[in-house]
């Protein structure tokens, strides 16, 4: 018996051995190492088994393994920004088997894979849209200052930095605006940052910011730009975000800088489960005393972003957030003088580091018609509160149909404080005209700083400038469902899009008298013969405007957009979108002029702007069409070319609606007869070519747009209202060169933007250059590797002239900017030394006021002035 039982025993133990090598030998794995063409190895490269969940993440080494794979064929897709995607079949049979991979470079990553302004993700060789993508390396290399920084390596797209980290403008294929970001939309994984990206004070990059979370930059100009989004004819802006992998990895960076900057970054990922839940967390803090330093911490704060993505068999599910709390300075006005074709710095007042904002201004606190007092600090800055939620869920339901629907709920309290100078304003005058222009007599004016009470030096002038606070609560919900029918030939996306926002502000300004010098001082005015006082504790207009408003807007669209594979090589695209949009608001502009007798024998409290509590109501509907048509022909691999035809539309900016509140008009719906969308036509035709040593992207547009909008800010804080019809033809162009150790990229446009379309007394103006827009801008930046861990770059960033005007009598000079830098890596490590603007250079963005005469003071905004960074990143 236990002769038996012991042989049982053995039988058992047989049995399970050979049961269990069976279940081990039906699965398998795969190994290798990631490398490019000379050997280097890869980290950070992206190797996916396709048609399933099973992934890795090179490490520093360039290996990966992917373990656990049932027996079968298989594909493997090897990815990595900047390099040609690599796919290879492989078969398991329950041994992990070796496979190594040799990534050749992309130069312009024509062979990337692009989501923007598409329902069906196609390589960028094969789209036929002008598309720029740059991808967390490239943005690395950039070393950009802002949102906006970065955004000036984008051809087609004029943008103007001098305000800042934030508060700029951005003018796309020469469609001239009042200002902000009126003709693009920026988008954070698909999803707008916020519906309407030119509302008053609230330009679009006051609530992005670019940090390690940010995986690549999609920019759309034109194209299908009007099919997936609403308002957005002159391009779409994309910011995707990281979101996660099986390996946990992460990047920290430290920046220090020459202006008391310090800035730390980290982007952390990986999973929670493997293969099926992840996450991505990062974000950044920073404090500098700002370029044009004003004598406090001119930006302070920093944002948290966090994902989570969970995958199965046939889709995902992510949900996302993102907390911002920042406060930035913004720069405005300084005085110049008009030396013949240049410009030169107004004696006493530095153009690369002045500001009018300064230490002094820092606190307001003035009383009110109604009583109590307004109270307001300058060191706020532009001072976002940003909470946005939101999620995006995607599910295969057949073989040939998908689904896809991305939410998001965003939250803004915004309080704005800047010091503003414009022209309007009042130019920069002596002592003696001023108090002549106040009707004091002559030697009766006794002008002092109002800290310490010293008498102003004779010689030093003086500029009225501005504190303006507004006040902004901002929400904004945005859903966009799409189906994905996806046939042999033929790929159909159609979807429905809605949002909902809604805008409450109040504004409340007050002018200051200021000292025109460095580091300038707020004085005091007394007329000594009757004892009169002029200003407040330097305050010479208390709150001289209010404004109370609020504008909703509900967007209902429906698109359709269809890529056709007509032959192996030509592909062809259709595109439509109709958008049913209601605009409503309300406002209570105040009456004018009321001295509200609350500091007697003061002229301060003379002119008060009062609120009055009796508001003007409107509404505004638009309902539009706007569709696409276009054909990519590829040559060959490395070779294509594309042409396309869109229609879009933007709807009136904020500013437009306000014209009736300003006039106090009963009806202000009537105020908005001639008031129309503005309609963008655009012809492309583009050319794409790629080589180991070359990468070319060529675009050529011609576009017509039907009443452009003026809405400029002007005297006594009316709206100008202008209308234009603008035509443009221009080249877009990419290009990057290799050759061994040295790497040359070139961007820029050549472009005619023209008003067209005047009559009767304005007849003349058709054939002005577009204001503020020049005909030609590029970057060319060259590099060289010293050695394989140790690069050099420089950068020159030209802005052909301009004009500030419509009648093109205001020119606005050409300048140029250098940049340079270097880095150095050693193992995870990562040194990099950038400097901008290195030569100090004036570069005027903007004018202000009327044309001047040689040698005349006059006020402008210019870009910042040299700033050197020194920056450690970890990886790991």
């Amino acid at each position: 018996m236990l002769l038996r039982i012991t042989i049982l025993k053995k039988l058992c133990f047989t049995v399970l051995a050979v049961m269990s090598s069976l279940a081990i030998a039906q699965t398998g794995g795969v190994e290798g190492t990631i490398t490019d063409t000379n050997g280097s190895p890869l980290p950070g490269v992206n190797v996916l088994i396709q048609n399933t969940n099973k992934g890795a993440v090179t490490d520093f080494d360039g290996n990966y393994v992917i373990s656990d794979i049932d027996n079968g064929s298989y594909t493997l897709v090897v990815s990595y920004i900047g390099f040609k995607t690599e796919e290879l079949p492989f078969t398991v049979s329950g041994v992990a088997i070796q496979l190594n991979v040799s990534l050749q470079e992309d130069l312009m990553s024509l062979n990337e894979v692009v989501v923007t302004g598409s329902g069906n993700p196609r390589k960028k060789m094969e789209s036929s849209v002008a598309i720029t993508t740059m991808g967390s390396k490239q943005i690395e290399e950039q070393a950009p200052q802002s949102t906006a920084d970065l955004l000036q390596s984008i051809p087609g797209f004029l943008v103007e930095t001098s305000g800042g980290e934030t508060g700029n403008n951005l003018f796309a294929r020469g469609i001239p605006t009042a200002g902000a970001y009126e003709y693009v939309q920026f988008q954070e994984d698909g999803l707008p940052v916020f519906e309407d990206g030119a509302l008053q004070f609230a330009n679009i990059d006051n609530f992005q910011r670019t940090d390690l979370t940010v995986k690549r930059l999609e920019a759309v100009k034109g194209g299908t730009a009007s099919i997936y989004a609403s308002g957005a004819p002159g391009g779409i802006i994309n910011f995707i975000s990281n979101t996660g992998q099986n390996e946990f990895k992460g990047t920290t960076k430290l920046t220090v800088g020459d202006y008391g900057l310090f800035r730390t970054d980290f982007n952390l990922g990986g999973s929670i489960i493997e293969d099926k839940l992840f996450y991505n967390v990062g974000g950044f803090y920073r404090v500098d005393d700002g370029i044009r330093d004003p004598g406090f911490k001119a930006n302070n704060g920093g944002q948290v972003k966090f994902n989570m993505t969970y995958r199965f068999d046939k889709g995902y599910a992510r949900i996302h957030f993102k907390n911002l709390d920042d406060r930035t300075i913004f720069y405005q006005s300084t005085p110049f003088i008009k030396d013949g074709d240049k410009v030169k710095e107004y004696p006493g007042f530095d153009a690369n580091y002045g500001t009018f904002a300064n230490r002094e201004m820092t606190k307001i606190n003035v009383p009110q018609g109604g009583g109590g007092f307004f109270k307001a600090d300058l060191e706020d800055g532009i001072h976002p509160r940003t909470n946005a939620v939101g999620g995006e869920f995607k599910y295969k339901l057949s073989d040939i149909v998908s689904v896809k629907n991305s939410f998001k709920y965003t939250d803004i309290n915004l309080d704005y404080n800047a010091i503003f100078a414009a022209a309007w304003m009042g130019g920069v005058t002596s002592q003696a005209d001023y108090a002549t222009d106040l009707g004091i007599a002559s030697g009766d004016a006794v002008f002092t700083y109002n800290n310490g009470g010293g008498a102003l030096p004779s010689n030093i002038n003086l500029k009225r400038a501005d504190f303006w606070n507004i006040r902004k609560n901002m929400n904004n919900f945005a859903n966009n469902l799409a189906f994905n029918f996806n046939w042999d030939k033929i790929n159909l996306n159609v979807g429905y899009y809605y949002s909902n926002w809604k805008s409450n502000q109040n504004w409340n300004w007050s002018s200051f008298l200021a000292s025109v010098e460095d580091e300038g001082r707020l004085v005091n005015l007394v007329d000594s013969n009757t004892g009169t006082e002029y200003t407040y504790h330097g305050i010479s207009g208390i709150s001289w405007l209010q404004r109370e408003s609020q504008i909703k807007g509900t967007l209902n669209a429906i698109f359709v957009d269809a890529e056709i594979e007509a032959t192996d090589d030509l592909t062809l695209n259709l595109g439509f979108r109709y958008d049913d949009d209601k605009y409503s608001g309300a406002g209570d502009h105040g009456t004018w002029g009321n001295d509200i007798g609350v500091l007697p024998n003061n002229n301060a409290d003379n002119g008060v702007n009062i609120l009055t509590g009796n508001y003007i109501y409107w509404d505004y509907d638009v309902s539009e069409f706007s569709y696409t048509a276009a054909a990519n022909y590829k040559f060959s691999d490395n070779m294509a070319s594309y042409v396309r035809y869109s229609r879009g539309f933007r709807s009136p900016i904020e500013e437009a609606f306000y014209i009736a509140v300003e006039s106090g008009e009963g009806n202000a719906n009537q105020a908005f007869q001639d008031l129309e969308p503005t309609k963008v036509n655009q012809t492309e035709l583009g050319f794409k070519y790629s080589s180991k040593k070359l990468a070319l992207f060529a675009n050529l547009f011609h576009m017509k747009l039907d009443n452009i909008t003026y809405q400029d800010i002007g005297a006594g804080g009316v709206s100008e209202r202008k209308f234009a019809n603008v035509k443009n033809t221009g080249l877009e162009l990419e290009a990057i060169v290799k050759l061994g150790d040295f790497n040359a990229t070139f961007n820029g446009t050549l472009q005619n933007p023209e008003y067209d379309g005047y009559e009767g007394s304005q007849v003349a103006l058709n054939g002005n250059l577009a204001r503020r827009i020049s005909k030609f801008y590029c970057n060319i930046r060259p590099d060289y590797n010293i050695t394989d861990n140790f690069n050099i770059y420089a950068k020159y960033s030209y802005f052909g002239k301009k004009y500030h005007d419509i009648e093109n009598t205001f020119e606005l000079p050409a300048f140029g900017v250098v940049n340079a830098g270097a880095s150095y890596k050693i193992n995870n490590l990562r040194f990099g030394l950038d400097a901008s603007n290195l030569f100090n250079t004036i570069g005027l963005t903007e004018g202000d006021g009327g044309a001047p005469a040689d040698g005349d003071v006059f006020l402008g905004r210019s870009i910042l002035g040299r700033a050197v960074r020194l920056s450690v990143a970890i990886n790991f």
